[in-house]
């Protein structure tokens, strides 16, 4: 639909690291397309990671949902990724922020916990 959030691309630097991370705490599937870029499905917008030498630098936040926060919390860092922000009320719910294996800063908030 026109003026809606179509696709999200990070860029990492290494596509099978992103991928088993992304996969193994939330489920998505990738598909790939050549050796520097993989597109991602599975999680409610369709997005891609694209390799880059260049540092990272993220320009967006994008939210994440989950109903059981402190499961997903557990899950990020036992799958390598850093919890830069622990759990904390705002208007509507709780949230966290994180930064995956390639450091592109995640939130995942809930209106359950």
């Amino acid at each position: 639909m026109d003026n809606h959030i179509n696709y999200i691309e990070f860029k990492t630097h290494d596509l099978d690291k992103i991928k088993r991370f992304y996969s193994a705490v939330f489920n998505w599937q990738f598909t790939d397309y050549g050796p520097n870029y993989t597109a991602f499905q599975n999680s409610g917008l369709e997005g891609g990671f694209e390799v880059t030498e260049e540092s990272i630098t993220n320009g967006a936040l994008v939210v994440l949902y989950h109903q059981d926060l402190r499961t997903t919390l557990n899950k990020i860092e036992e799958h390598g990724g850093t919890i830069v922000q622990d759990i904390f009320e705002f208007p509507g719910g709780k949230r966290f922020h994180f930064t995956d294996p390639s450091g592109n800063e995640l939130a995942v908030w809930s209106d359950k916990e």
